[in-house]
C-alpha cells in the first residue's frame, strides 16, 4: 500500500464523538470502503488476482462504491450488480470511477434483489473466466478488516461494555466484536436488523430499510457472538435519523439512526456501562428521502415520535410492526429459531 493510498483510507477513519456520559458514537464518514480495501489487498497478495483478472461482487450500494474506490486506486477493473437501492448520484459516481454497473430491475420469487442480483452475477462469471468474485457475505477479510477499528475504540475509551450495531452481511459488527472480546470477554453485543429480514428468523420479505437485513444467511454473521437482537421499522429508522440529526448536527444515514435509537435505549437502562454505537454512513444519499418530510408523508414513512421502548418477543416470529426485541444469548441461530415457543 502506497503512502497515497494510506493517506486517501485515513480520510475514511471513524471519529468517536460522546453523545451521552456513557454512549459513543463511531462515525464513519464511508465504512464500507475498509473491508473493499482488505478483501481486495489480501486477494492479491494470495494471488488470488492478477493485473487482467476482473473483480466482480454483488452489492445495494455501499460495498459498490468502497470497491470502486479501491479498484480504481488499485488499478483493477471492476464490474458489480446492484438494485434500485443504488441512487443516480451513486450510480454516477461509481461509474465515474470506471466500473462497470448491471441494476437487476426486480427481486427473485425467493431471495428477493439478492438472490436477483447473485443470479446476474453468476452469468457475468460465466462469461469471463478470469474473475475473482469479493463475495462479501462470506469472505472472511470482510469481517477481519475491522481490527483497527477494534483497536481505535480500545485506545480511544480503554473499555467497551457493550457495541451496538445494524447487521447486513455481519462484517463490521462480527469481526469487531471478535477482536474486542479478546480483551473483554463479557462484552454486550446487540445487533440491529428490520422486518422482513431472514438474519435472525424472520420470514424473507420486501424490506423498506436498506442497508441491513438480508434475504441470506451469510457465513460472515456468528449468531453465538450476540447477546440481544432489535428489530426497527424504516419510519422508526428514520425518525431516529432526523432526531440524530436534529440533536447533535450529525448528518447520517438510516442505519445509523437505526443503530443509536437501539444504543441510547440501551446506555439509559445501563448508566454504568461503556457502550458505542456503530454509525457506519453518512447523509448526502439521503438528501431527498429521509430528510425530506414530502418524501415521508408521501410513503407513509412519517412518524411523530419514536417508542420510548422496544416490545420484548420470545421469537424471531413475535417480532412485527414496530420496534422488538428479543434477548438472543449468544444462541446458535437453530437453537432460537426451533424452539417450542415459535409462533406458527
Amino acid at each position: 500500500m502506497t503512502e497515497m493510498h494510506k493517506s486517501i483510507l485515513d480520510i475514511y477513519r471513524p471519529k468517536l464523538v460522546p453523545l451521552e456520559h456513557n454512549l459513543t458514537a463511531a462515525v464513519f464518514p464511508f465504512m464500507k470502503i475498509f473491508p473493499a480495501e482488505f478483501c481486495v489487498r489480501r486477494a492479491r497478495e494470495e494471488g488470488w488476482i492478477s493485473s487482467q483478472s476482473l473483480v466482480v461482487e454483488t452489492s445495494s450500494g455501499n460495498m459498490a462504491l468502497g470497491l470502486a474506490i479501491v479498484c480504481n486506486l488499485y488499478g483493477y477493473k471492476l464490474s458489480l450488480v446492484s438494485d434500485y437501492a443504488c441512487d443516480g448520484f451513486l450510480r454516477r459516481r461509481i461509474e465515474d470511477l470506471g466500473a462497470r454497473l448491471d441494476i437487476v430491475s426486480a427481486p427473485s420469487a425467493a431471495g428477493g434483489y439478492q438472490k436477483a442480483r447473485l443470479d446476474r452475477l453468476a452469468e457475468i462469471r460465466e462469461q469471463v473466466p478470469d474473475h475473482w468474485w469479493v463475495s462479501q457475505y462470506d469472505n472472511p477479510c470482510n469481517a477481519g478488516a475491522y481490527a483497527f477499528f477494534a483497536a481505535q475504540l480500545i485506545e480511544g475509551l480503554g473499555r467497551v461494555d457493550c457495541l451496538v450495531g445494524t447487521v447486513g452481511s455481519g462484517g463490521s459488527v462480527c469481526g469487531t466484536s471478535v477482536f474486542l472480546k479478546e480483551l473483554f470477554p463479557e462484552m454486550k453485543v446487540v445487533g440491529v436488523d428490520t422486518f422482513g429480514s431472514v438474519l435472525f428468523g424472520q420470514r424473507d420479505q420486501l424490506r423498506q430499510l436498506r442497508g441491513l437485513g438480508n434475504s441470506i444467511l451469510p457465513k460472515n454473521l456468528d449468531h453465538t457472538l450476540f447477546d440481544e437482537v432489535h428489530w426497527v421499522t424504516a419510519a422508526e429508522a428514520y425518525k431516529g435519523t432526523r432526531l440524530l440529526h436534529r440533536g447533535t448536527s450529525l448528518f447520517c444515514g438510516g442505519t445509523s439512526g437505526a443503530a443509536w435509537m437501539v444504543a441510547r435505549h440501551w446506555a439509559c437502562r445501563h448508566p454504568r456501562q461503556r457502550v458505542v454505537a456503530i454509525f457506519p454512513d453518512d447523509g448526502y444519499r439521503y438528501a431527498d428521502t429521509i430528510y425530506n418530510d414530502d418524501y415521508l408523508l408521501k410513503e407513509n414513512l412519517h412518524l411523530p415520535e419514536l417508542p420510548q421502548h422496544p416490545r420484548e418477543v420470545n421469537h424471531p416470529l413475535e417480532a412485527h410492526s414496530s420496534w422488538s426485541r428479543l434477548q438472543w444469548e449468544r444462541r446458535h441461530y437453530s437453537d432460537v429459531v426451533n424452539t417450542l415457543s415459535a409462533v406458527v
